[in-house]
This record gives structure tokens, C-alpha cells and sequence, in this order.
């Protein structure tokens, strides 16, 4: 369990060489496979060097602020300026209040 307001980064690298983009996929759900949870929401972040697999870093960054608005973000650590994000609210209710506090 988390605290909200948070914020978490990690960093993944490429699997394919001159892979020249990825798919950044955002689920919510506990399950192990991704079919059995909820896709919220999914962007692409592209631009990315044509450069041997495992040699990019992509940092993906989770945000969820004190509402329960999730902000996803992605960027090149390769290259430092390329990124892109999507904004998930809980204007579906996609996350329950204690779903948030259970974060």
C-alpha cells in the first residue's frame, strides 16, 4: 500500500534491434496476465534510436496525485528528449476511492 499523492519510475529497455519505438500499455488489476485486468489506456512513444536491443533505456513514470488522476509519461533516457504521457481520471470509475487508498 501506497500513499497518495505518488510517483514511480522505472527504466526498460528494448527488446528488438532498431526497434524504433514502443507501445507504453497501462492496465489496472492484480492479475498476473494482462487479459484478465482493465486496460486503461495506451500511447506510443516513438523516435527512439536505431540502435541495438537493450541499449535504450525507456523510463516509464506512474503519477497519481491527491484526486486519484493518474499520469503516465515515457521518455528516451538515450536520447533525453523525447517523451510522451496520458492522463487516466477516475471520471469512469475506473479506480474507487478505495481502490485509491488502497494504492
Amino acid at each position: 500500500h501506497t500513499t497518495i499523492p505518488t510517483k514511480k519510475s522505472e527504466t526498460f529497455l528494448t527488446l528488438l534491434n532498431n526497434q524504433p519505438g514502443v507501445l507504453i500499455q497501462v492496465y489496472k488489476g492484480e492479475h498476473v496476465s494482462t487479459k484478465d485486468n482493465n486496460l486503461l489506456s495506451k500511447f506510443e512513444l516513438s523516435g527512439i534510436p536505431l540502435i541495438p536491443h537493450g541499449v535504450p533505456q525507456i523510463e516509464i513514470t506512474f503519477d497519481i496525485d491527491a484526486n486519484g488522476i493518474l499520469n503516465v509519461s515515457a521518455s528516451d533516457k538515450t536520447t533525453g528528449n523525447k517523451s510522451n504521457h496520458i492522463t487516466t481520471t477516475n471520471d469512469k470509475g475506473r479506480l474507487s476511492a478505495e481502490e485509491i487508498k488502497q494504492m
